[in-house]
């Protein structure tokens, strides 16, 4: 049994698989933990990959573990448990679920974008999937009121129902490419005020960075800032392929006689493809920024710029934090 017990001595299970700092690396991590395949492992067996987890980080790996299975259990661990708070997640708001509830919602909203009733429908079930999403992978240590859900989950819906529909009362005399385009829009409109809102907390009151040692220095909202707005660029260029051009396949596709004959399939079709766009998309989309995100002290608040250069003098010329997904 020798060739099982493969574990190296140095072996660190937090230490990324790849470069984190670059694209390709951050696409490979993220393809490993978004893989929706993750969503059918049972409690259980989620359970005793973070047991396993756990038991790496003591020093203690059981024996004949081969590196293979402590990078499943890290993979299982990661696909479901917070990394800031180590909490198990609901499963709709992990990051492997975005596929399979990203690939329904879209394939419906981009199905159904000519009615107004359907339109807000489809429009509230995805604000209401985001707003869990972007709850569940929040900075951990900045906690949010109940309250403060209820006014971010109210004013993102409002702002992707109006964009939406005051969109659609828009293009009614425009070219039909365009109001299949509408959906996108909303989405757009609603993940800039949706992520900030649901995370108002780290805007206010800052989120902690630490040196590169992970040795906490004080709080920052400039930095909070900045990890927001990276999640909501990446939020928006995860939706952008499958709802830019998306809509202008089914356009072509509508044309053909066949087409015509199968309508009750578009919306299952339109899901299908969504799919194919988001199980590549999700992964670009999240290695966009490192996650372990970084400011220039020069770019910190005066005040805590002062109090590091006290206490550190010039040895700490970047802050870290995480910034969300």
């Amino acid at each position: 049994h020798t060739e099982m017990a493969t574990v190296p001595l140095n072996f660190n299970i937090d230490a990324p698989r790849w470069d984190q700092s670059t694209f390709v690396g951050r696409l490979k991590h993220f393809l490993n933990i978004t893989d929706p395949r993750t969503v059918l492992v049972p409690e259980g067996e989620l359970d005793r990959a973070k047991a396993l987890v756990e038991d790496c980080r003591a020093g203690l790996v059981p024996p004949g573990s081969s590196q293979e299975q402590l990078l499943y259990a890290k993979k299982l661990y990661d696909s479901a448990f917070h990394p800031d708070s180590g909490e198990k997640m609901n499963l709709i708001g992990r990051m492997s679920f975005q596929v399979p509830g990203g690939m329904a919602i879209t394939g419906f909203m981009l199905q159904f974008y000519r009615t107004v009733p359907a339109v807000v429908f489809w429009q509230w079930v995805n604000q209401s999937f985001n707003a869990l999403v972007n709850y569940t992978n929040r900075n951990a240590a900045s906690p949010i009121s109940l309250r403060q859900i209820g006014v971010a989950y109210v004013t993102a819906t409002g702002t992707a129902l109006a964009t939406a529909v005051g969109l659609n009362l828009y293009t009614k005399q425009a070219p039909p490419l365009l109001a299949r385009w509408v959906p996108f829009a909303a989405v757009a409109a609603a993940n800039c005020v949706n992520i900030p809102m649901m995370r108002q907390q780290e805007i206010i009151n800052g989120i902690m960075v630490t040196d590169e040692d992970n040795n906490e220095l004080g709080r920052s909202r400039r930095a909070a800032v900045k990890g927001i707005a990276q999640v909501v660029v990446s939020r928006i260029t995860m939706a952008a392929p499958g709802m830019i051009i998306l809509p202008i396949i089914m356009e072509r596709l509508e044309k053909f006689p066949f087409m015509q004959r199968i309508r009750v399939l578009h919306g299952p079709l339109q899901a299908l493809l969504c799919g194919g766009f988001l199980l590549f998309m999700v992964p670009v989309a999240c290695a966009l920024f490192p996650q372990r995100c970084s400011l220039a002290l020069a770019d910190l608040e005066p005040e805590l710029r002062d109090s590091i250069m006290a206490k550190h003098g010039d040895k700490v010329p970047y802050v870290y934090f995480n910034k969300g997904l």
